[in-house]
C-alpha cells in the first residue's frame, strides 16, 4: 500500500484509547486535571456557556407531519418529514421540476424561487418553514401562450445553453427586476451574482435582464 493509502487508513478513525505521552497522562486526563485544579469548570466561567438551550416548544417530527404551501396563488396542502427542503417538496411531492436540485447547498442558484418577494434558495428553506409565505415558481411566472418577458428575453438573446440553471436564472432576474426596474449592465452583473451558469452565458443573461427591463417598464408583462 503506497504514502497515500496509508493516510487514508490512519486517517479515518481515532484510535478507542487515548494515546499517551511519555509522561504516562494522557489528554483526557489532562484537561480533566485543568478543570478541577484551575476552578475553571468548578467556578461556573465555562460551565455555563456549555449548558445546552432548552428545547422549543411546538416542534414537530420527526414523523411526517401535514403542511400546507401557497405556490403560484394556489394553497397546496402536502405530508412531508419536517427535515424536507422547499425544492424537495416541489419536486419529489408536488411534480414541479422547474426549481433544479444541483448543489444542495446554497451556492449555484439553480434552484432559485421567490418567496413573500424575496428571491431565496429552495434548497435552503425547509418546506415546513415556507407556510403562510406566497411562493413564486418558474411554473407560476408564465405560459406556453404567453410567456413571462423574461423569458422571452432568454431566448432572444440566446442566454441558454443546457438550459439547466435556465430557471434560477429566470427567476432571479425577475426578483431583480421587481426590485430594480431600470438597471444598468453592471448592476445586472451584481444583482444575479448569486447564481451560476455552467456553460458561461453570462454575458447573454445580462443582455437578456436589460431586454426584460423595457418590456417590463410600467408595469406591462410583470
Amino acid at each position: 500500500m503506497g504514502t497515500k493509502g496509508r493516510c487514508l487508513v490512519s486517517s479515518r478513525k481515532d484510535p478507542d484509547v487515548p494515546k499517551t505521552g511519555q509522561s504516562g497522562l494522557s489528554r483526557r486526563g489532562f484537561m480533566q486535571g485543568i478543570g478541577v485544579g484551575s476552578g475553571a469548570l468548578g467556578a461556573g466561567i465555562l460551565e455555563n456557556e456549555a449548558q445546552a438551550a432548552p428545547p422549543p416548544g411546538g416542534f414537530s417530527g420527526p414523523a411526517a407531519v401535514p403542511i400546507t404551501l401557497r405556490i403560484n396563488g394556489k394553497s397546496t396542502n402536502l405530508t412531508v418529514e419536517p427535515r424536507v427542503t422547499l425544492v424537495d417538496a416541489l419536486r419529489n411531492h408536488l411534480d414541479m421540476t422547474g426549481a433544479k436540485k444541483v448543489c444542495d447547498r446554497a451556492t449555484c442558484g439553480a434552484c432559485t424561487v421567490i418567496m413573500s418577494g424575496k428571491v431565496v434558495y429552495a434548497c435552503s428553506v425547509l418546506a415546513i418553514d415556507a407556510q403562510g409565505k406566497d411562493i413564486q415558481t418558474i411554473e407560476g411566472i408564465g405560459s406556453g401562450n404567453k410567456p413571462h418577458p423574461v423569458s422571452v428575453a432568454f431566448v432572444h438573446n440566446d442566454a441558454q445553453q443546457c438550459g439547466y440553471c435556465t430557471p434560477g436564472f429566470v427567476m432571479a432576474a425577475k426578483g431583480f427586476l421587481d426590485r430594480n426596474p431600470n438597471p444598468t449592465f453592471e448592476q445586472v452583473e451584481k444583482g444575479l451574482g448569486g447564481n451560476l451558469c455552467r456553460c458561461g452565458t453570462y454575458v447573454g443573461v445580462r443582455q437578456a435582464v436589460l431586454e426584460a427591463a423595457k418590456e417590463m417598464k410600467g408595469g406591462k408583462n410583470a
